[in-house]
């Protein structure tokens, strides 16, 4: 089976074919990582509930917390207005990040200057 063409018509993909998909902790809106799917990681993701990405570095996919055991079970899925970035709504099991934060956004908060 393959990505429903419904929905992979709608997605505007980068050169490598790839959709960036911003992850989100469901039910308190935190947002968790940033992670890509191709058509088939999303197919994958879509039909088992388990979210699962490609990885550039390694180039194979992977399903979060095969191996950790941080798990993300699959609440929703969401397809930007331009096709061009996924909202993956999940429930976290442990931490989201490869290094054991919570998520891959609390470890170097950056100063911002608000101009008046």
């Amino acid at each position: 089976m393959s990505l429903d063409p419904k929905v992979a018509e709608r997605l505007k993909r980068n050169g490598d074919g790839l959709v960036p998909a911003i992850v989100q902790q469901h039910d308190t809106g935190e947002v968790l990582m940033l992670a890509w799917m191709d058509d088939e990681a999303l197919h994958r993701t879509l039909t088992t509930g388990r979210a699962t990405y490609w990885s550039r570095s390694r180039s194979e996919y992977w399903v979060k917390g095969a191996t950790s055991g941080n798990v993300q079970h699959v609440k929703a899925v969401s397809l930007d207005c331009d096709g061009d970035t996924l909202l993956v709504q999940v429930d976290q099991v442990g931490a989201a990040c490869h290094t054991g934060d919570r998520t891959c956004f609390d470890a170097d908060p950056l100063e911002v200057s608000a101009a008046p």
